[in-house]
């Protein structure tokens, strides 16, 4: 299906050395890699068109805005959003959350309640912690089990009237367990609570639908989908971006301006103040599109079968133990061996040129709940191959029979 070897070539990142090793990235889970066509496409979007856009009647202002918005149109079709104006560029999915979250502080009231997912990133918690703080509403969380599952029993009984959203991740960054989030949004739905779908570790692996899914917010990040960093997407459906206040103020946003009052743009520059990243927002497309040149389906069926061979060969060390069991899980495997801090691993097989995560991943109640510091976590991507997962299995044992 995928040729490994040409999809390799994409990426000059791969071929380099590191420590005298050859390069083995597997912090895919933190960011991806980029591939030539992405990094072309910003060199020529500075040595061609670089202007700034919505604003000069020049020419090279017009063919930056075209750009943009033709951007704006692929990431559209891409997760299938019902309109073009639903797509809001912003600088990654924290400050998709963030500009959600900060609605939200005009609508809730004490004795209202969100609810959040115990397998989240700190990304989708803390913006929550800080609304409730201001509006007195109370913040809830639904548990999880040992195996990295969201417990579905006990996210219908905290479902109720007093629910106004709910948030929570398609896919941990910490376990990689993939939630059942359309069902989840629909029983939200039936009590009337809006819904967000932290996107950020599920792009990466699969083509979300906003409209099948019936989401009312979705958010991700571009630098986990091959694109650059301080890029990301928040999808709204339109009769909620319209209810939301915006989350900045300044250039763009504005329709008049006067020191009585301001009006606010039409969507999307209601919510994209000031001057964006634009060279960021244009090649986000060109990443999506390398990405659907390959193939999501592609895509998915080969990453889980680097999840599966990778879960065998790491299973037989002994000692080791894998975090997050979950029934539906994508490519990415949190372990510690016991008796040895994640830390010391991690710097141990660095120096044999494998990249891994160490640590809690942003996701310190995941932590906490299998009463552990953190752990080694190895994320894999399409362009990996299970000859750089054998050389990460005898790099842990190596490390392993050092530190024991």
């Amino acid at each position: 299906m995928l040729d490994l070897q040409k999809i390799r070539a994409d990426f000059p990142i791969l071929s380099q050395k590191v420590n005298g090793k050859p390069l083995v990235y597997f912090d895919n889970g933190a960011t991806s890699q980029k591939p030539q066509v992405v990094i072309d496409a910003i060199a020529q979007y500075y040595q061609e068109i670089n202007a700034n856009i919505h604003r000069g009647v020049h020419t090279l202002s017009q063919l930056a805005t075209d750009a943009y918005e033709v951007s704006r149109g692929k990431i559209q079709n891409h997760i299938n959003a019902k309109h073009a104006h639903e797509v809001i560029f912003t600088s990654g999915t924290t400050h998709g959350i963030n500009a959600v979250a900060n609605g939200f502080a005009s609508l809730l009231k004490v004795g209202d309640e969100v609810l959040v997912s115990a397998l989240e990133h700190h990304s989708n918690i803390v913006p929550w912690q800080m609304l409730c703080e201001r509006t007195g509403a109370t913040l809830k969380v639904i548990p999880m089990n040992e195996k990295g599952e969201l417990i579905q029993a006990e996210y219908d009984t905290l479902l109720s009237d007093k629910t106004k959203i709910v948030t929570v991740n398609h896919i941990s960054n910490a376990l990689g367990t993939i939630n059942p989030v359309k069902e989840m949004i629909a029983k939200a739905h039936q009590v009337g609570a809006a819904v967000l779908i932290d996107g950020a570790q599920a792009t990466p692996h699969l083509k979300p639908d906003v409209q099948d899914l019936d989401c009312d917010f979705y958010v991700f990040s571009g630098h986990k989908i091959c694109g650059p960093t301080g890029t990301g997407i928040l999808y709204g459906k339109e009769d909620w971006l319209r209810k939301l206040p915006p989350y900045q103020g300044g250039g763009e946003m504005i329709a008049t301006v006067s020191f009585e009052k301001t009006t606010y743009a039409d969507l999307p520059h209601k919510f994209e103040a000031g001057t964006p990243n634009i060279a960021g927002g244009i090649v986000l497309g060109t990443a999506v599109d390398y990405l659907n040149s390959i193939g999501f389906d592609h895509i998915a069926q080969y990453e889980h079968e680097l999840l599966v061979y990778a879960t065998e060969k790491l299973s037989a060390i002994n000692g080791l133990k894998i975090y997050g069991t979950a029934e539906h899980k994508t490519s990415v495997i949190s372990f510690n061996i016991e008796g040895i801090h994640p830390y010391d691993i991690g710097t141990i097989i660095d120096k044999l040129g494998i990249a891994v995560r160490t640590g809690h991943h942003c996701a310190q109640p995941i932590m906490d709940y299998f009463k552990i510091p953190g752990t080694i976590r190895a994320s894999f991507a399409f362009y990996n191959t299970k000859e750089e997962i054998d050389a990460m299995v005898e790099a842990v044992k190596k490390a392993k029979m050092m530190l024991s």
